[in-house]
C-alpha cells in the first residue's frame, strides 16, 4: 500500500501539467483510488482500498479561491498547464483565481472533478493516458 513518502517520491518527477498522466499511473500501481486536493491550503487526501487514506499538507502560502467561479478562466489556465508551460503552484493560484476550491481524481474512472466553493463541479475532464 502507498505511504507519504512513495507518493512524495512520485510527486518530486513531475515537472508541469503534462507529466501529469505518468504521475496517475505510477499513483495508481501504488494503490490510489481517487484522491482530492482543497486548493486554499494545498491538502491531499489520497484513498486506498477499503478506509486506507494517506492526507499531505504541503507547505504552501494559503490560495484565495474567488467566489464567482470562471470555467472559461480556469479551462485557460488548464491548457496552458497541460502544454506544460506552468508548474504546479502556479496551476494552483490560477485555479484558485477562477473560483476552483477542490478537485478530485478518480483514478478508476480516469477524470478529474473540478468543484467550486459549494461543491458544484465546474469541469470534468477526462485523465489522458501516458504517452
Amino acid at each position: 500500500m502507498f505511504t507519504k513518502e512513495s507518493i512524495v517520491q512520485a510527486q518530486a518527477k513531475v515537472k508541469s501539467g503534462a507529466d501529469y498522466p505518468r504521475l496517475v499511473e505510477e499513483l495508481r500501481a501504488m494503490g490510489v483510488r481517487s484522491y482530492e486536493h482543497s486548493v486554499a491550503d494545498g491538502t491531499v487526501t489520497y484513498f486506498g482500498q477499503g478506509e486506507y487514506k494517506v492526507t499531505i499538507q504541503p507547505a504552501q502560502d494559503p490560495i484565495r479561491v474567488e467566489d464567482s467561479p470562471s470555467v472559461e478562466a480556469f479551462r485557460r489556465s488548464l491548457s496552458i498547464h497541460q502544454q506544460g508551460k506552468t508548474d504546479y503552484p502556479t496551476f494552483c493560484r490560477q485555479a484558485g483565481q477562477a473560483g476552483v476550491a477542490k478537485w478530485t481524481s478518480d483514478l478508476g474512472a480516469m477524470t478529474v472533478t473540478y468543484a467550486d466553493r459549494s461543491g458544484k463541479a465546474m469541469l470534468v475532464e477526462a485523465i489522458p493516458k501516458a504517452s
